[in-house]
C-alpha cells in the first residue's frame, strides 16, 4: 500500500471515530416527556417524604426536650446573643406565644401535653402553700368553692412555728392525715413537696402559687412587724410568742439590708434562717434538707422546676389573676369550675384578708442588690410563669394571636 493510500485510510478512520464520537441519537418525543414526568415525581416525592421527616424529628425534639431546665427549653447557657435581648420577654404571655410559635412548639402544643392532673391517683388537691404569694386569697376562694361544689375545704392547725422540713416520721404521719380525709376534698399547709409515690401512697393534685422573689422578701418583711399579726400571735399563742422590741419593729427594709442585717443579708448556700422564708424554691424542692436547705442554690432550683414539671397541676401567681383562674378551671374544673365568677363576686373580701396595710418604698439600688443575690429563686419564679403561660395558652381555642 502506497503513502498516500495509508494517510488516506487514517483519515477516513478518524472521520469514522469522530462522527461515532459526536453521533446524536433521536428519542422520540413522548419519551422525552416521560423522562421529565419522572424526574418531577422523584422530585416531589423526596420533597414530601423529607419535609415530613422533619416535622417529626422537630415533634421529637420538642417531646425530649429536657423540661426540667426551662419551661421553654431553655438554660442560661443554651440563650444566644440574639435571644438574650429577648430573655424579658419571654416571660411575658406575648413573649412566650410568639416564642412558641417562632421555635415550632406552637402545633404540639395541646392541653393534654400540659396537663398533670390526669397523672394524679386520688381526688385530693394539695395546696403546700408558699407564704406571702396570696394563699390567703387561694384558702378563701377554696372556701367559697367547697359550698358550690359540695367538697371538704380543710387546712393544718396554725401552730407559732411553721414546721417546713418534716422529720421521716412526722412526714409519713401527715401524708396519712391528706389521704384520710379522702376523696372531695383540699387540704393546704406551709409544707415543703412531699414524695407520696416513695410513701407507696397515691399521688394528690398539686397545686401551689408563686410571686416574684423580692417583693416576696419585701412583703415578709413588714407582714412579721404589722400590728395586727403581732396581736394575732400574741392572743393565739399565749407564753409561746415573743413579743419583739420597738426598734425592731421600726427598723426599715432598705436600712435592713444596706447595713447588712443578719435578717436581710441573703448568702449564698446558706442552710440556716428558714424563719424568714426567704427559700421560694424550697416548698417546690422538696424534704431532702442536703438538696433543698442550701440558699439560692442552683441543685434546689434544677429540683424545683422538675417537681413542678412532672407532680404540679397548677402553679399559679395573683400576678396574672385572670389566667390563674382560667387555668385553674379548665385544669381542675371539680373544684374550680366557675372560680373566675366567685372571685369577683367576692374580689373586696378575698383580698382584705392578710393584707399588708403599710409597705414602704424601696429604692431600686436595694432591689438590684436583692436581685444579684436570687438569680436562681428569680429563675424558678419565672419558669412557673411561662408553665402558666403555656397551660393558658394550650386552651385557647384556635391558637389565636395573643
Amino acid at each position: 500500500m502506497s503513502l498516500g493510500g495509508e494517510k488516506s485510510f487514517k483519515m477516513r478512520m478518524r472521520d469514522m471515530e469522530n462522527a461515532f464520537k459526536y453521533r446524536r441519537i433521536p428519542y422520540p418525543k413522548r419519551s422525552v416527556e416521560l423522562i421529565a414526568i419522572l424526574a418531577i415525581s422523584c422530585t416531589f416525592f423526596l420533597f414530601m417524604h423529607t419535609n415530613k421527616l422533619n416535622s417529626r424529628l422537630k415533634e421529637m425534639e420538642i417531646k425530649l426536650q429536657p423540661s426540667e431546665f426551662s419551661a421553654l427549653g431553655l438554660t442560661g447557657n443554651q440563650i444566644s446573643p440574639r435571644e438574650s435581648s429577648r430573655r424579658d420577654n419571654i416571660n411575658t404571655l406575648h413573649g412566650t406565644y410568639q416564642y412558641l410559635k417562632s421555635t415550632g412548639q406552637l402545633p404540639y402544643l395541646t392541653p393534654e401535653s400540659v396537663n398533670q392532673t390526669s397523672k394524679a391517683q386520688i381526688e385530693i388537691v394539695l395546696f403546700n402553700r408558699v407564704p406571702k404569694v396570696g394563699s390567703q386569697t387561694l384558702m378563701a376562694l377554696l372556701n367559697l368553692l367547697s359550698k358550690r361544689h359540695e367538697f371538704e375545704a380543710r387546712r393544718d392547725m396554725p401552730s407559732p412555728m411553721e414546721t417546713i422540713m418534716l422529720t421521716k416520721t412526722f412526714e409519713n404521719n401527715l401524708a396519712d392525715e391528706i389521704m384520710e380525709k379522702g376523696e372531695g376534698t383540699t387540704y393546704t399547709k406551709h409544707v415543703a413537696f412531699i414524695d407520696f409515690g416513695k410513701l407507696d401512697l397515691p399521688w394528690p393534685i398539686y397545686i401551689n402559687l408563686v410571686r416574684h422573689p423580692v417583693e416576696r422578701l419585701i412583703s415578709w418583711f413588714y407582714y412579721v412587724r404589722a400590728p395586727w399579726y403581732i396581736a394575732e400571735r400574741v392572743r393565739n399563742f399565749p407564753g409561746q410568742y415573743k413579743v419583739p422590741t420597738i426598734k425592731w419593729l421600726k427598723k426599715s427594709f432598705e436600712t435592713c439590708v444596706l447595713q447588712h442585717h443578719e435578717e436581710c443579708t441573703f448568702t449564698q448556700g446558706e442552710e440556716h434562717s428558714l424563719g424568714d422564708h426567704r427559700r421560694q424554691m424550697l416548698f417546690f424542692c422538696g424534704q431532702n434538707r442536703e438538696l433543698c436547705m442550701p440558699f439560692n442554690s442552683y441543685q434546689a432550683m434544677q429540683r424545683a422546676k422538675r417537681n413542678v414539671e412532672n407532680y404540679y397541676s397548677v402553679v399559679g401567681t395573683w400576678e396574672e389573676t385572670n389566667i390563674t383562674l382560667t387555668v385553674l378551671e379548665h385544669y381542675i374544673p371539680r373544684f374550680f369550675s366557675g372560680a373566675t365568677e366567685t372571685y369577683y363576686q367576692a374580689k373586696n373580701r378575698l383580698h382584705h384578708v392578710n393584707r399588708n396595710s403599710i409597705k414602704p418604698s424601696v429604692s431600686q439600688e436595694v432591689r438590684e442588690i436583692l436581685h444579684k443575690n436570687l438569680t436562681n429563686e428569680i429563675e424558678f419564679y419565672n419558669f412557673c410563669k411561662q408553665r402558666l403561660y403555656k397551660q393558658y395558652i394550650a386552651i385557647k381555642s384556635l391558637r389565636q394571636e395573643i
